[in-house]
C-alpha cells in the first residue's frame, strides 16, 4: 500500500530525497520549484515512511502525510451562471488543492431555485466518476433540505457545505459544514478559513475511510504504478496541453486523451507483467470524451 506524503525543502540536495524515493520504491507524482525552494507530492510504500522523515529532517526540509493526493474531488454548485453569484464553490476547490487533491468544478444546468431544481443522469454519471463530491448550497435551512434530491442518491461519499447548522443525517449526506453559503466576496476571513480547515479535515477522514474499506478487498494494482505505466508507454501523454494529462483516483486513473483514437493503445499497456485492459476496466468519461481505467479488485482474478 502506498501512502502520498508532501516534502517541502530547499533545492540544496535535493537529489538526496529523490535517490531515496527510487531506492524505496516509490515515485514522485508532482515536482514544483519555486526559487530557492521545491516541493515533490510523493507516493511511497507506508512501511517506509520513517525512512524519508528521517531524510527530511537531515536535509532540514518538513515531509507530511498527504490524505487527499492522488484523489479526484467534485465540487458541484447548483449553477455557476453569473446571475447567481456569489460562488463559494471558488474557493473551496481552490482551498483543497492545497492538499494535493485534483478539483473538478461542476455547475449544474437546471440546479437552480428552491422548488424546481434538478440533476440530470449524465450529471449524476459525470459527478460519480470521482472519489468524493462536496455540494456547495446557499444560506438558507430550508432551500437545503428541499435540494437534498441533488445528491442522495449518488453512490459516491457526499459532503455539503451551507450557511445554516445542520444534522448531516437529516439531509442524508456523509457529512456537512456549515459557515458557507452565498458569501459576496473572498473565503479569507477568520471564520471562512476555519470552515474551510473543517472541510479538508472532513474530506480527509472520509477519504481515509475509503481507503481502509479498499484494503478490504485490494486492487489488483495500484492506480499510482498505473498511472506511471501508462506515462512511460504512452507517447502522446507528453503532449497533452493540461497540467495534469494524467489524475490518479482512490481506484484508477484519468487519461486525458480521446477515448475513440487511445482507448486500445491504452488497453495494451503492460503493467507489472500484467495487460492493464485485462485487470481494469477502461470507459469513456463524461468529462470531454478522456479515458477513465477503474482498477478491478483481486478478488476478480479468481
Amino acid at each position: 500500500m502506498y501512502e502520498t506524503m508532501t516534502y517541502t525543502g530547499g533545492i540544496h540536495k535535493n537529489y538526496e530525497i529523490e535517490e531515496l524515493i527510487e531506492d524505496l520504491g516509490g515515485f514522485i507524482l508532482q515536482r514544483n520549484e519555486s526559487q530557492l525552494d521545491i516541493t515533490l507530492t510523493l507516493a511511497i510504500p507506508s512501511e517506509d515512511i520513517s525512512k524519508v522523515e528521517a531524510k527530511a529532517k537531515e536535509l532540514l526540509g518538513d515531509v507530511e502525510l498527504s490524505p487527499l493526493a492522488s484523489t479526484e474531488i467534485a465540487v458541484v454548485s447548483p449553477t455557476l451562471a453569473r446571475q447567481h453569484l456569489p460562488h463559494a464553490a471558488c474557493d473551496i476547490a481552490e482551498y483543497l488543492r492545497r492538499y494535493g487533491t485534483k478539483t473538478n468544478m461542476i455547475g449544474l444546468a437546471r440546479g437552480a431555485g428552491k422548488g424546481i431544481s434538478q440533476i440530470s443522469k449524465s450529471e449524476k454519471d459525470l459527478i460519480e466518476e470521482h472519489d468524493l463530491a462536496v455540494f456547495s448550497l446557499g444560506s438558507f435551512e430550508d432551500c437545503i433540505r428541499k435540494k437534498t434530491h441533488l445528491f442522495e442518491d449518488i453512490s459516491i461519499p457526499v459532503i455539503v457545505v451551507g450557511s445554516p447548522e445542520l444534522d448531516a443525517e437529516e439531509i442524508n449526506a456523509n457529512a456537512y459544514v456549515s459557515g458557507f453559503g452565498r458569501i459576496p466576496r473572498r473565503l479569507k476571513r477568520g471564520e471562512n478559513i476555519r470552515a474551510l480547515r473543517e472541510l479538508a479535515s472532513i474530506a480527509e477522514d472520509i477519504i481515509a475511510k475509503q481507503k481502509e474499506d479498499l484494503n478490504d478487498d485490494p486492487l489488483i494494482i495500484s492506480p499510482i504504478i498505473a498511472k506511471i505505466a501508462i506515462e512511460r508507454s504512452v507517447d502522446e501523454i507528453k503532449h497533452v496541453n493540461s497540467p495534469m494529462a494524467l489524475v490518479s483516483q482512490l481506484d484508477g486513473v484519468r487519461v486525458k486523451l480521446p477515448y475513440d483514437k487511445y482507448h486500445e493503445e491504452i488497453a495494451e499497456v503492460n503493467v507489472e507483467g500484467y495487460r492493464l485492459g485485462d485487470i481494469a476496466e477502461i470507459k469513456k468519461s463524461k468529462m470531454y470524451d478522456h479515458i477513465l481505467v477503474k482498477i478491478l479488485p483481486e478478488t476478480s482474478l479468481y
